[in-house]
């Protein structure tokens, strides 16, 4: 009886949901001409587009994209029959964006978004007719500017010149990223123009103000994006774990007993997963349920992987670092890499990697293996050098002969 209950509620509050969104689709006037709104994000975050109007009698959206204004190439993101769902739990890095969305009520979901995914969306029907456009603007993490707090750097200064002007605009603090322990926060800023030149058909937040990889910016202001990068500053924070409830006395009893007997005592109680891995080859690892946008520390047993020491472009050396998306990188997998990696999302302990580390005796080589394309690197550098060695070591020779030797009689 309580779950028919229960399913019962569901639906009425699935139907409140539906009416909802059509009250507000009655309240939300269409623009009489098409404007596109401005968002920014970074890269391999995941964003969501709201068609905010469509007419009463429209009960289904289909989703088009444009590079710009003047291409005549536009994608649809939807087959007419309905919309497309994907599995974000296994969207890849690069993948097409038509393998890379979902439209939930009316809604446009882009997961795992990269710079080519920048660009105009628009809000139509099959038929051609638009209701609402983005002027979406994903800053790439290439070459993303790093600042550390804690060594007394700072954020990028505000670069001015007659026309415009570039600066950059911050999101809050994250949570710090782990608890009971020192972790650390981090803020993502993201590069955002100032001009009074900029196109009037895209809407911005705040008056002449929109980000630096917006169709609104003019062409000739040569491409602001390229003189300023994103940035992300980190800080060092500590703060307390939450107290978890305590169950009755005699429960609790029970569970030490059980606890004592199946568990090792310095193994944390979250779910950890087994995973074997061949040496040589690259390995990444994700953090179960966590977004770029959340707060993800990752530990090698008790040692602690700060981004002071691991984050990418830290060090162009390293073989093990954490990427602006949370994940988990190891090049190069060693046997010294085996044991136990714990993730944490937004300051929680969340699961657990056991690594263990395998030999094969027999293993195809590829062009994309990390260790072919360094031998072939290595073996073209010493080529090179080895072929200037040569040239110079004749062109002195010849030097010689030409100004030391003296004349024949």
């Amino acid at each position: 009886m309580n779950v028919i209950t229960v399913l019962c509620m569901a639906d009425v509050l699935h139907a409140f949901a539906i009416e909802e969104k059509d009250d507000i689709f009655k309240r939300t006037a269409c623009p009489a001409f098409l404007l596109f709104e401005n968002a920014a994000y970074l890269a391999d975050m995941t964003f969501e587009l709201p068609c905010n109007c469509k007419p009463e009698e429209v009960t289904s959206v289909v989703w088009y994209f444009q590079k710009d204004e003047e291409s005549h190439q536009t994608m649809v993101l939807t087959d007419f029959a309905g919309t497309m769902v994907v599995d974000s739990g296994h969207i890849h890095v690069g993948s097409d964006v038509l393998k890379r969305f979902s439209i939930r009520m009316f809604s446009l979901i882009v997961f795992r978004a990269q710079a080519g995914d920048s660009g105009l969306y628009l809000c139509g029907t099959k038929k051609g007719d638009f209701f609402y456009g983005y002027d979406v603007d994903v800053q790439p993490t290439k070459h993303i500017t790093v600042a550390f707090v804690d060594r007394g750097q700072h954020a990028q200064e505000d670069y001015t010149e007659k026309v415009f002007s570039l600066f950059t605009t911050f999101w809050d603090w994250t949570k710090c990223d782990r608890c009971g322990v020192r972790g650390e926060q981090r803020r993502i800023g993201l590069c955002y123009v100032r001009s009074s030149q900029l196109h009037p058909r895209y809407r911005t937040v705040v008056p002449n103000v929109t980000s630096c990889g917006s169709k609104a910016v003019p062409a000739h202001f040569h491409h602001p994006d390229r003189r300023r990068r994103p940035e992300v500053v980190i800080r060092s924070c500590l703060t307390p774990c939450l107290k978890e409830e305590v169950p009755k006395e005699g429960v609790q009893a029970i569970s030490n007993i059980i606890s004592k007997l199946g568990q090792k005592p310095w193994q944390p109680p979250i779910p950890t997963q087994l995973h074997k891995h061949p040496a040589g080859s690259g390995l990444v690892i994700a953090c179960p349920g966590a977004r770029p946008e959340h707060a993800v520390a990752w530990d090698k047993g008790s040692v602690r992987l700060y981004r002071s020491h691991y984050l990418l472009g830290v060090n162009r050396s390293m073989r093990i670092f954490i990427d602006h998306g949370n994940h988990l990188h190891i090049l190069r997998v060693r046997l010294s890499d085996r044991g136990t990696y714990y993730c944490w999302r937004e300051g929680e302990l969340v699961a657990g990697f056991r690594l263990s580390v395998s030999y094969e005796s027999q293993r195809k080589r590829t062009l994309d293996d990390p260790e072919t394309m360094y031998a072939i690197k290595t073996i073209l550098t010493s080529y090179v050098l080895i072929t200037i060695v040569f040239f110079g070591i004749h062109l002195c020779r010849c030097c010689r002969r030409l100004f030391w030797c003296p004349p024949s009689k």
